[in-house]
């Protein structure tokens, strides 16, 4: 009996010292497993930056301004007026882009966003100018068709199996022949115009048209630094509104695609959509809403333009698609789904819009500008294709 207590103690330690040693040995084999698995390495900081699908695009765009600052920095093109000329073009093409980008993560294709473009802009047209309706109502009733065109093209691609390529080429040529034909039988020709009056009194197509920071261009004016009229206002008005479009959707569409969940599923559903089906992701859901925010980037593009002309056009948005696929792959899209983004399609607008306007002032004869453009998406799809084998690990 006098022994129990110190045998006790004995257990006690003895036990403390089994469970030391297998604590121990979880630690060590937890360890190892963590050392053995190359999810769970190290990656430099330089890696991470390498294989970011923008880096491509944004070494592109760095190469084109220096190249246009060397050929043609004393033409005006980096005037504050030459600035704002291709910051316009770029930022109209961006609009579109991005869209297409984030639709191409996710797998698919749209090829009927220029047609959505020139149809957007008569479904404004026709109906402020013909049928009496308020510019406000024409413009939302045009937003609402191109929801329902690009719910048609997504419900037609996840219900049929077909391939959304032909899904949206066939929309291609309804939207194009419908504009025409629509517009010549309402209004006899290919062109509605009449548009400008009709936007001063309106509430909502200064979203769309009105300039912005008008009075810190004024400042500018008034302090010598940019360029003044002969009556002393700036040849510079104010940055456009297209321009604060494409970086709001720019901000936005990275937001979705970097921080949301959503953003997580349109990775997934370009990258393996079977994959993505068996753990839970809503494919389906996920590649109509991607196919109506083309439709919709669609007509913010034709909003801009019918405004800013005051005219519609049934030729509005020839090749606009594919301009727009071209940006989102010099800006680090894969065309076969699951990598890219937002920023990357970005810079690939910015890219496409300072050399379309930096052409104008070089002697370059402007017909090398389509070599040009074809070049650049075959180069970025050859540095995508080896990004992706790094990715992947396919050599």
């Amino acid at each position: 009996s006098y022994l129990r207590p110190a045998l006790n103690a004995g257990l006690i330690f003895k036990s403390l010292l089994i469970y030391c040693h297998l604590k121990m040995s979880v630690k060590s084999q937890s360890i190892d497993r963590k050392s053995e698995d190359e999810r769970l390495r190290r990656v430099s900081k330089l890696k991470v930056i390498l294989n970011r699908p923008e880096l491509g695009a944004l070494g592109g765009s760095i190469l084109v301004f220096i190249f246009f600052g060397i050929i043609a920095g004393d033409t005006g093109m980096f005037s504050a007026y030459g600035t704002i000329n291709f910051l316009e073009v770029s930022a109209n093409l961006g609009i579109i882009a991005i869209a297409a980008a984030m639709l191409m993560i996710g797998g698919e294709f749209d090829l009927s966003v220029g047609s959505m473009i020139g149809f957007a802009g008569i479904c404004i047209a026709i109906p402020a100018i013909y049928w009496g309706w308020p510019l406000w109502s024409a413009i939302l009733f045009a937003f609402a068709i191109a929801v329902l065109v690009g719910y048609a093209n997504g419900l037609l691609v996840v219900r049929t199996g077909l391939p959304s390529f032909i899904v949206t080429l066939a929309m291609l040529f309804i939207l194009r022949g419908a504009t025409l034909a629509l517009t010549r039988l309402i209004t006899g020709r290919t062109q509605v115009p009449g548009l400008r009056v009709l936007i001063d009194n309106d509430p909502i197509a200064w979203i769309f048209s009105a300039d912005t920071f008008t009075g810190f261009f004024t400042w500018l004016g008034s302090l010598g630094l940019i360029e003044l009229r002969t009556d002393g206002t700036p040849l510079a008005t104010g940055l456009p509104a297209s321009v604060l479009w494409w970086i709001g959707m720019t901000i936005f569409a990275t937001w979705i695609l970097m921080k949301t969940r959503y953003g997580n599923w349109i990775f997934a559903s370009g990258g393996d959509k079977l994959g993505a089906r068996n753990l839970g992701v809503p494919v389906g859901r996920v590649k109509i809403s991607l196919f109506i925010g083309t439709a919709v980037a669609a007509t913010i593009y034709a909003c801009v333009q019918v405004l800013d002309a005051g005219s519609a056009d049934t030729m509005r948005g020839f090749l606009k698609e594919l301009e727009a696929i071209v940006a989102a792959v010099v800006g680090g899209c894969l065309l076969t789904g699951g990598y890219g983004s937002a920023i990357g399609a970005a810079f690939g607008a910015l890219i496409f819009g300072t050399v379309s306007m930096g052409i104008y002032y070089t002697d370059v004869d402007t017909d090398w500008f389509k070599v040009f453009l074809g070049m650049m998406m075959l180069i970025a799809v050859i540095f995508n294709n080896f990004i992706r084998r790094r990715v992947t690990e396919n050599k």
